[in-house]
């Protein structure tokens, strides 16, 4: 059975901020409901939108360059990317890709932008990200535990 909640965290740990997504998943897989799956991977592609199959919620994690700090979390809706590759995709993109693909209903889709500030190959992360992850952290364990009843329910 596939959980109702998917949080989908995309970044590269050896590129110094983009390492957000990744580290926040590990924090909310610590604390993990039956009700909750976490995947990662460095970047979204068309085969992900087989992950969303069957779910009620999903959050994209990620690191945000523009975004004001500390994060930016907002409802996502499907838009066609008009780029010449399949091989990175946004979460706008994979979700217009679902509908394309799939006669299901579209899950209830956010991201959460968490807001970085230096992604070169073997930095750190910067203390202003780390500062901004704890923030997006909290915020996201927060909106899971009111969206999924101790019974390990997920409340719509």
């Amino acid at each position: 059975m596939v959980a109702p909640v998917l949080i989908f965290a995309v970044g590269n740990e050896s590129r110094g901020d983009d390492a957000l997504g990744p580290l926040l998943l590990r924090c909310i897989q610590e604390n993990n409901s039956v009700s909750v799956e976490c995947l990662e991977d460095f970047q979204l592609q068309v085969e992900h939108a087989a992950d969303l199959l069957g779910r009620r919620q999903v959050v994209f994690v990620d690191a945000d360059v523009s975004c004001e700090p500390p994060f930016l979390f907002s409802a996502l809706e499907p838009a066609h990317d008009h780029s010449y590759s399949s091989h990175a995709q946004s979460p706008a993109a994979l979700l217009h890709t679902f509908k394309q693909v799939y006669a299901e209903p579209l899950p209830q889709c956010f991201v959460l932008g968490i807001r970085g500030y230096g992604f070169e190959l073997g930095d750190e992360l910067s203390a202003e990200a780390e500062g901004n992850l704890q923030q997006a952290i909290a915020f996201l364990q927060a909106w899971l535990a009111r969206i999924v009843e101790p019974s390990g329910c997920v409340d719509a």
